[in-house]
């Protein structure tokens, strides 16, 4: 069987030009990256803009296993289907991070016969928009420190700086450190603190922001630290965001590239979604649906995170009216959760199944909560029964979902087109009432505590000390009506990622709080959840070369 990349670097890939026009992008419209990528100009935005939207398609699973479940592949397969049955559709994706490309998970580009290429571009360094945004990210943490050592005229508390440095790559050695060692000419000392770029704000402002002045405003807003008063200290009041903007000013537009069937795909921002909101930027789900008829968009890990945010997030702030929500899940996986190892999982056991079916039903309960009109599809796997299929079937099917069987990754878009036609009549026959779970008005204490009980099935929350100071000083400061952002481990629905299934009796315990407001949310840290990843014993790193001829080999 071919890998993924061989399937990619096979491929016969059409113009980016040619991709565009499909859609009605004319080449004017276009920035190109070579023959194959391109950046969409701020001009298409305001010639389309006034059109009527497309109908959006949220594809999201089941928590992730070691088995896999492949949603991003699900999502161009699906896409990929639907433009086969003459549904003019587009993909708005996240773009792949190099920490977890190097790490454990590999890229983001999709797998088999429904990917997304130039696969090796996408997963390694792009457009460039991920090195913008750690430069805009660095450059305020050296005028920062910069500010303390030129004689810090704001009264900047060295002991309450928040900004953190970043670096897309998992090195867990710099997650705390200490900068300014040497002479009085090198800085003031003190602790500091590396993050993953996928989990920066500047990351979430760059999806989250409308246009230019809208990325530069909430620029202004991040608080990078404290006074000796302690109040905030904001990247605006440093003077520092007419050159981040600068560094940003390409990243901000949203980048066009293409299916292994030649059909249009936005791929653009990337925030992780265990320690960020986890979707792709507002600017190219918004361009998209001015372009297609149906956008096929996906959030990050399970639906207790990316879905989540998805529906309480990025749907609020942007005004976006999700109109069905897909629903991946695989047979392993759920046997998986069912108590089976991961090497017994090629072997029927409709016991297994049954017990860990539970995992998928809280996900159905969680999506319908929001009134959107659930699809069911099973990522096949040669090894699955047909006495498996039927059980999945009728357990969805008794759940008001429709259900289909997605075999994309083995035959492509073809492979996908009984799930295209479930989406397709959910889109025609059903209607969504979108709503938030919960209201601005709230408390971040009671938002918090709603995705804990209701998304997550938890008793309840615990607060440290240090959560619950800074709860009260972020509402004191006027940031009580902000959504939240959970972040938590994206294994299990608790904190705990050994608790598999649906769990019971479990509380969730955040261990510290911190807003975003340039971004717009609070972001809560649950149980031992890194915003800096390490790399295993074995990482993919090993595995990938460049081979005589110039190909990258290993990737995938």
């Amino acid at each position: 069987m071919k890998t993924d990349i061989q399937i990619a670097q096979e491929s016969a890939m059409l113009p980016i030009r040619e991709v565009a026009a499909a859609y009605g992008i004319s080449e004017d419209d276009l920035e190109l990256y070579g023959k194959y990528k391109a950046k969409l100009t701020d001009e298409l935005w305001e010639q389309v803009k006034d059109r009527k939207d497309g109908k959006l398609v949220l594809v999201t699973a089941i928590n992730p296993t070691p088995a896999g479940e492949g949603k991003t592949t699900t999502s161009i397969g699906l896409a990929d289907a639907l433009n086969r049955l003459n549904k003019k559709t587009m993909l708005a994706l996240r773009e792949p991070s190099l920490g977890p490309c190097f790490g454990i998970k590999g890229g983001a580009a999709g797998g088999g016969y429904a990917q997304v290429v130039p696969m090796e571009d996408l997963n390694l360094h792009f457009t460039g928009d991920f090195h913008a945004i750690t430069s805009a990210n660095n450059l305020l943490a050296a005028l920062l420190d910069n500010h303390i050592q030129q004689g810090n005229a704001l009264g900047i508390d060295t002991r309450q700086v928040l900004w953190k440095r970043c670096l897309d790559m998992n090195d867990r050695a710099l997650r705390n450190i200490v900068i300014g060692l040497g002479a009085k000419a090198d800085g003031f000392v003190r602790e500091d603190h590396f993050i993953i770029t996928v989990a920066s704000e500047i990351m979430a402002i760059l999806c989250l922001a409308d246009n230019m002045a809208d990325l530069k405003e909430r620029l202004g807003r991040i608080i990078v630290a404290y006074n000796y008063a302690g109040q905030p200290v904001t990247a605006k009041d440093l003077n520092a965001v007419g050159a981040m903007a600068a560094l940003l000013k390409d990243a901000i537009k949203p980048n066009l590239i293409q299916t292994l069937e030649h059909n249009g795909a936005m791929v653009h921002g990337g925030p992780f979604a265990n320690i960020a909101h986890g979707c792709n930027s507002v600017r190219a789900t918004k361009t998209a649906l001015k372009l297609a008829d149906i956008v096929v968009t996906e959030a990050g890990f399970g639906a207790d995170l990316g879905a989540e945010k998805f529906l309480d997030i990025k749907c609020r702030m942007a005004g976006l009216k999700p109109d069905a929500v897909v629903l991946v899940a695989t047979v392993r996986a759920l046997k998986y959760n069912g108590g089976v190892p991961k090497a017994e999982l090629g072997t029927e056991n409709l016991e297994a199944l049954k017990k860990g079916i539970v995992n998928l039903e809280k996900h159905i309960e969680n999506i319908q909560k929001y009134d959107v009109p659930v699809v069911v599809t099973l990522n096949s796997f040669l090894t699955d029964t047909e006495a498996e299929y039927e059980f999945i079937r009728g357990f969805c099917e008794e759940r008001g979902c429709e259900f289909a069987l997605s075999e994309v990754w083995a035959k492509g878009g073809e492979g996908g087109e009984a799930l295209a036609k479930k989406v397709i009549d959910t889109l025609e026959n059903k209607e969504s009432h979108y709503h938030p779970l919960y209201s601005d008005e709230l408390s971040l204490k009671e938002k918090i505590e709603t995705v804990a009980r209701e998304i997550y099935g938890a008793d309840g929350v615990d607060y440290a000390p240090a959560a619950a100071k800074a709860l009260k000083q972020i509402e004191d400061m006027g940031f009580g009506r902000m959504p939240v952002c959970m972040a938590k481990t994206q294994y299990s629905l608790s904190d705990d990622q050994n608790k598999l299934g649906r769990p019971t009796s479990f509380r969730i315990n955040v261990r510290d709080v911190y807003v975003s407001a340039g971004a717009g949310f609070v972001v809560a840290i649950t149980g031992a959840i890194m915003t800096m990843p390490g790399l295993p014993k074995k990482p993919a790193a090993d595995n990938i070369d460049v081979n005589e001829e110039g190909k990258i080999v290993g990737l995938f």
